[in-house]
């Protein structure tokens, strides 16, 4: 009897010791209450965080905006008509983050990196998180290498450094997204990877950039993030926090990269339209009270970041609609405040011919004069207060009839700067040939000119310092600084030219 209970202890015992290995799994299961134009409201998530993955019964996936005593705010990412009152929802218990490779370079995707090109998808083993704390000052570097846009208004008036951020505003229709365009295809040969994300633009638009960007063989260094007009607000609402998470991937390995939110008032737009369905309370326009935070926690993420913890830079160029030139509204003034800068459109100017139409007045950059090149310095300081005499004579002029020689040579100085910063769209200029002309309007070269015969000046005298000063642009290339030597080689070339010319 006893033999008979022992090996009925020693059975019960093995199987004890082989069911313990079993270990329970606990999964936060809850269930749909409301859904709401692309927001689910649900219940019965009491563990669940901000910013984490769900997935609901249809096996679409959401991200969790919203946490209230006993229901959380879930924006849905991807077809929301597939979900039911009633249906079950579980927290994966992660937060949300996208693939990131090489392999992005090239592509046009969607916030999820999702190919929206019709290639392969994107290969990937590792995974960027959407949401960030940006990097904080214990690993920041001050910016000083100059990202050079190629247009010579900004180049030389406005300067950008690598790790700013610069907005750029105005009215619809200003060339807005043609600065920004400009300044990826003048990235070619600099090392600097580039990325558009386009927040609620229109499909045809968005058509026109990536057509752009391939055309000039740009697409090979620059990722493009769509989500468009047509795509849902939480889509709208991702992009630009997806792009730079893209970015953030390529500053990891140590690159420069340029980073177009096109544009943050539409992304602002599509919050507000979010938080009005969670039914938060509305403050001025309509917007909730952290729209501020919105912003900030994106732009606050680019930067440079200090040699000893990898180097690498994220310079962001935000864009901004304004209505009827308003800066003084909402979204301006948020974004104005938190940028390191900001580049202004004119309609006035546009409407003049003048283009790109930045007003130089109200235009500034609060970091980049750390970061320009000596060359342009050289020829820049000068150049900015003729133009600030001029705009400021130019307003009494009109009302004088009889004015002196002095002030007659400022106008005409001022007129003939109006000129040459003039540019057409598409058509970046190379560092040294910036400088070329920037030092000939510069040493009054221009002042006999009629204005309407300096664009023909300029392309004439490119043509020429191409053909026969191929050491100069070598020169400034390489030492970003106008020697006596070259400065000597720049006068004799240009007195030749004008003479011939004359």
């Amino acid at each position: 009897m006893k033999n008979n209970l022992d090996e009925y202890i020693k059975k019960v015992e093995t199987q004890l010791t082989s069911t313990s290995s079993i270990k329970p799994s606990m999964l936060e299961v809850g269930r749909v209450e409301e859904i709401r134009d692309g927001v689910v409201i649900a219940s019965g998530l009491n563990n669940a965080s901000y910013g984490e993955v769900v997935e609901f019964a249809s096996g679409v996936k959401g991200y969790i905006i919203d946490l209230t005593e006993d229901r959380v705010g879930i924006i849905v990412l991807g077809d929301y008509l597939t979900i039911a009152a009633n249906d079950q929802i579980k927290a994966v218990g992660y937060t949300l983050s996208v693939p990131v490779s090489d392999d992005l370079l090239g592509r046009v995707v969607d916030p999820l990196c999702n190919p929206q090109d019709g290639l392969a998808p994107i290969k990937s083993d590792q995974n960027f998180p959407v949401e960030k704390i940006a990097p904080t000052v214990v690993y920041r570097k001050s910016v000083s290498v100059p990202l050079l846009t190629g247009i010579k208004a900004i180049d030389a008036l406005i300067p950008i450094g690598r790790g700013q951020r610069e907005l750029i505003i105005g009215d619809r229709g200003t060339g807005k997204t043609t600065i920004a365009l400009d300044t990826i295809l003048s990235q070619k040969g600099e090392n600097v990877i580039c990325i558009y994300a386009g927040v609620g633009q229109k499909n045809s638009k968005m058509a026109l950039v990536i057509d752009l960007l391939r055309k000039h063989k740009a697409l090979d260094y620059s990722v493009v993030v769509n989500a468009s007009a047509s795509d849902s607000v939480s889509m709208q609402y991702i992009a630009p926090y997806s792009a730079c998470a893209i970015g953030e991937y390529f500053m990891s390995q140590g690159k420069d990269v340029l980073v177009i939110y096109d544009d943050l008032s539409k992304h602002a737009w599509a919050y507000r339209q979010i938080s009005l369905i969670l039914r938060r309370p509305a403050g001025r326009e309509a917007y909730p009270g952290d729209i501020f935070y919105l912003h900030s926690r994106l732009l606050e993420r680019a930067c440079r970041i200090d040699d000893k913890y990898g180097g690498g830079s994220i310079t962001a160029l935000p864009i901004v609609e304004t209505l009827e030139g308003d800066m003084s509204a909402y979204i301006p003034t948020n974004i104005i405040s938190i940028t390191d800068g900001q580049i202004f459109l004119e309609t006035d100017l546009f409407n003049a011919g003048i283009r790109p139409a930045i007003n130089v007045g109200i235009s500034v950059s609060r970091v980049g004069g750390n970061a320009q090149a000596k060359a342009m310095k050289q020829v820049a300081g000068k150049l900015k207060l003729d133009l600030a005499q001029y705009r400021e004579m130019a307003a009494f002029s009109q009302f004088e009839s009889d004015l002196d020689e002095e002030t007659k040579k400022l106008l005409n100085r001022g007129a003939k700067v109006t000129q040459v910063l003039k540019q057409d769209k598409n058509n970046p200029y190379t560092f040294e040939e910036e400088i070329v002309i920037l030092w000939a309007a510069y040493h009054g070269l221009l002042d006999t000119i009629p204005a309407t015969e300096v664009e023909v000046f300029e392309k004439k005298l490119l043509e020429t310092v191409h053909l026969r000063g191929k050491e100069i642009l070598e020169s400034i290339r390489k030492e970003k600084n106008i020697s006596a030597e070259t400065e000597k080689k720049l006068e004799a070339l240009t007195g030749d030219f004008v003479l011939i010319n004359k």
